[in-house]
């Protein structure tokens, strides 16, 4: 992505006078990243110095994310968070077939000095993530993820403890997704190697819901980014039972 290409007003799914919701697009940082010119807070401060980021998605994660616009609404949210009442709804892509019941993963996660979280019972923060599958394939699963809490890579971590790494997340485990993995009878050119269809984390924050200030209720959902549409677009074509 060239640097200045996104775009603050393209990203909004929802806005008030307190809060704004934004589909972030994957590869874009929530906060400030070193390696990177643009960040969603930056972007946002930009329009609104008063703008604050409620919660984090990592890098790779597409989908639903929360802003206040001022001090009142980010407490409200903050609490919100810790009282853990606000929802929040993932989809993840992962291979094979996971489990038709409705899992609780409740294993505490910490993060390791390389930076990788790792499941650790004994000196973990707490963390529990709710899974059900949402739409089978022949040879994938999309599941459905309820954040109980909010560690960092959690849904990841959990799902590659459930041996049921997310697709292309390779820190956990994940593989990229080849059509040759979907399409029966593919044939790929010897002469040439095939390259993934999808080669990040298939990981999407689909909705978010919570109470305003005025204590109304804010529910929204955001669209499956380009890259996601077309990868359950060719599962649906290919892979179906």
């Amino acid at each position: 992505m060239k640097k200045n290409a996104w775009k603050a007003d393209d990203m909004i799914v929802y806005d008030d006078e307190n809060y704004t919701i934004i589909n972030k697009p994957s590869l874009l940082s929530t906060l400030e990243d070193r390696n990177d010119g643009d960040n969603v807070l930056s972007l946002f401060r930009a329009i609104n110095s008063e703008y604050q980021v409620c919660h984090r998605l990592d890098k790779e994660t597409s989908g639903a994310l929360l802003l206040s616009k001022n001090e009142e609404a980010y407490k409200s949210a903050a609490m919100q968070f810790q009282e853990r009442t606000v929802e929040k709804v993932y989809h993840a892509l992962v291979k094979g077939r996971f489990m038709n019941e409705v899992i609780q993963v409740d294993v505490p996660l910490r993060t390791s000095g390389s930076g990788r979280v790792i499941c650790d019972k004994r000196n973990g923060k707490e963390a529990v993530t709710i899974f059900r599958a949402k739409e089978f394939f022949k040879d994938y699963t999309l599941i459905e993820a309820k954040l109980l809490t909010g560690r960092t890579h959690q849904i990841r971590v959990h799902l590659s403890y459930l041996n049921f790494p997310i697709c292309g997340d390779r820190l956990y485990g994940g593989e990229p997704i080849f059509l040759s993995s979907m399409k029966k009878g593919f044939k790929r050119k010897e002469e040439f190697e095939e390259r993934p269809l999808f080669d990040r984390v298939a990981l999407h924050s689909y909705s978010i819901k919570l109470t305003n200030v005025n204590k109304n209720i804010i529910s929204k959902s955001c669209d499956y980014p380009k890259d996601m549409e077309v990868i359950m677009k060719k599962l649906n074509k290919f892979n179906k039972y």
